[in-house]
């Protein structure tokens, strides 16, 4: 079995998400997160059902359209919740878009009055919006249809939520509340090694627990280290980007926009049936950044 330098799973590799939260044996783990998140308009959830993350439409676009996680509440309330490592052109033009299968999958056919259950669409983001870069201390953000001069909601069943990880810098001494605790273990986990004394809840103790590598199996520790592997690819080709701009005198934007634009192509080359051999002679991007989109 590998030995990892970490002791816990990072939660922003797709193995490490879904091992958490994705699974039927922790989806306790899910609502106790979801309930902080939205317990101010929610209420208490006090169940969650998983559903296909694949969206089987009637186009082939439909078919390639892929939740992280879906899943529904006990009202029959539905839940996206999607995971982001990099900046991704019109990464909110796709949340919009996946938002929009929820709606659909709820028309009834014969007589229908158009009631419509409310959607959630939640993005854990391990990057910052550039238009966002100023507002350092904001990392959460709540979007609903308002009316631009009142300020007011105009229709409050459709709700995306997007917290910006890289900006939640809290200290252990610093967690206020159960749900700074939420994303200090997110933002953190993969960084420690043990629970801190804060953190020392059932519901906590269990998702130590979970993501302790040296509990997982043999095939676990492989799918987790294809997984990994991505995730770094990934966060090193941004990082090269950087350093190449700085050294060229490019501004960071726009050589990060030099990568992104290039994950953009391997995207619509895959939807159209492309190899990752023919993408990878295309963009130029290794194996496992174009492995890391088809998902």
């Amino acid at each position: 079995m590998s030995e990892f330098v970490e002791k816990y799973i990072n939660p922003f590799t797709d193995y490490g998400f879904k091992k958490l939260f994705g699974e039927e044996i922790n989806k306790d783990l899910l609502m106790d997160f979801l309930n902080e998140l939205l317990k101010e308009e929610q209420g208490q959830i006090k169940e969650i059902n998983y559903l296909k993350s694949e969206h089987l439409g009637t186009t082939e676009l439909d078919r390639k359209a892929i939740f992280d996680l879906y899943c529904e509440n006990e009202k029959g309330e539905k839940f996206i919740v999607e995971l982001q490592k990099s900046k991704q052109n019109y990464f909110k033009d796709r949340a919009l878009y996946y938002a929009t299968f929820p709606i659909r999958e709820q028309a009834k056919r014969a007589d229908w009055d158009y009631e419509l259950k409310a959607v959630y669409t939640i993005a854990i983001l391990d990057f910052v919006f550039e238009e966002d870069k100023n507002e350092k201390e904001k990392f959460r953000y709540d979007i609903k249809l308002t009316d631009i001069e009142t300020k007011k909601i105009f229709y409050d069943k459709l709700t995306f939520i997007y917290l910006e990880m890289p900006k939640f810098n809290k200290t252990v001494d610093e967690l206020d509340t159960r749900f700074d605790k939420w994303l200090y273990v997110l933002r953190n986990l993969n960084k420690l090694d043990r629970i801190p004394d804060k953190l020392r809840e059932q519901i906590f103790t269990k998702l130590f627990e979970t993501a302790e590598i040296a509990r997982f199996t043999l095939d676990q520790v492989r799918s987790y280290e294809d997984s990994l592997k991505s995730y770094r690819d990934i966060k090193n080709s941004l990082d090269t980007a950087r350093e190449e701009g700085e050294a060229e005198g490019f501004s960071k934007g726009k050589l990060e926009g030099k990568l992104e634009g290039k994950l953009e192509i391997a995207l619509k080359l895959l939807s159209k049936g492309f190899s990752i051999s023919e993408i990878k002679g295309i963009t130029g991007l290794s194996e496992s950044e174009i492995e890391s989109l088809n998902r």
